[in-house]
């Protein structure tokens, strides 16, 4: 699977959000402060995971699809990414 840039600057962005996480916390900032970061950091992780299903969703199904076969368990599975990923 081929990931554009734009994916990877996501994924930078969210290392450098757990990088001011961990950085937070050694300086004992207020419990506040870090799960507001904490949350920050995992929404930003929940936006890239869309990006990619959605962006790959098609490309998937007709790899995984054999002539004649539904679909449909191959929506459900990536739907079922999304969900899991929460």
């Amino acid at each position: 699977m081929d990931y554009d840039d734009q994916v990877k600057n996501r994924v930078k962005r969210i290392e450098g959000q757990v990088r001011g996480l961990l950085k937070a916390m050694d300086e004992g900032k207020e419990c506040r402060d870090v799960v507001n970061q904490m949350s920050a950091a995992r929404n930003a992780l929940d936006r890239a995971i869309a990006l990619i299903v959605s962006r790959n969703l098609e490309k998937c199904i007709r790899e995984e699809e054999e002539p004649g076969e539904s679909t449909e368990d191959n929506i459900k599975e990536a739907v079922n990414l999304l969900v899991k990923s929460r």
